[in-house]
């Protein structure tokens, strides 16, 4: 069990690193190649999307591909992530993401630790991350529901639409917010404002957790309510 859950932890500190290295790289290359803010903002968002398809595919079978400390804490409420391992899982993910940020500015060149002076606070932006979290985990609960092997698409097209919906371009992430919290670019976000982001995340999740409670009933037919079979 002890291998099992270190192999686990691998997981998800590896696809929290390289979504956050999505997400800040192709920020940086996006304000790189155009002054135009929404083109720019396009870039970053479709690298995201895809990305999130290709982790989740692979390393779901391996840790649950979480990536997210919203998503292990609903998990953890389920009984799905017994409660000993949550905090092993959102650390692991936590310093995943802010590595993934560090490899990022390697990348291109940038100094290796920053902090974000990039300001993103107020009533809309963490109405916009509780909104972004909500849709998140029902679209995760939805999808284990009822199309489990469709759940790395419906997330990274979820998210891919979210960064457009949501005036905060959807973080939904507590782990990611913290990994950007360390990148003065692009997809950066100041230190002070991470904790705003991050209880509006949670709230949004445990949200998502109770109408998914209501509207994905695991022992009813989804058509016609009654117990399946």
């Amino acid at each position: 069990m002890k291998h099992d859950l270190a192999r686990r932890l691998l997981a998800e500190a590896l696809g929290t690193c390289i979504l956050v290295c999505t997400v800040v790289g192709s920020g940086i290359m996006a304000e790189t190649l155009t002054d135009d803010v929404a083109l720019a903002l396009l870039g970053n968002t479709i690298p995201t999307g895809a990305i999130l398809v290709v982790l989740i595919t692979i390393l779901g079978p391996v840790s649950g591909a979480h990536f997210n400390p919203a998503v292990s804490l609903v998990m953890g409420m389920k009984g799905v992530l017994k409660w000993v391992e949550f905090l092993p899982y959102v650390m692991l993910q936590s310093i995943g993401a802010i590595l993934g940020s560090i490899i990022a500015h390697v990348m291109f060149d940038q100094s290796v630790l920053q902090y974000s002076t990039h300001l993103r606070s107020g009533g809309a932006q963490w109405f916009s991350e509780g909104v972004a979290t909500f849709g998140l985990l029902l679209t995760i609960l939805g999808g284990v529901r009822y199309k489990v092997e469709a759940v790395a698409w419906l997330v990274g097209l979820y998210i891919t639409a979210a960064y457009w919906f949501t005036a905060s371009t959807s973080f939904a992430n507590p782990a990611v917010t913290i990994g950007r919290a360390f990148t003065d670019t692009f997809a950066g976000i100041y230190p002070g404002h991470v904790p705003g982001f991050i209880a509006a995340q949670i709230v949004g999740a445990l949200i998502g957790l109770a109408v998914g409670a209501v509207l994905f009933v695991p022992d009813r037919d989804p058509v016609t309510g009654r117990k399946a079979a």
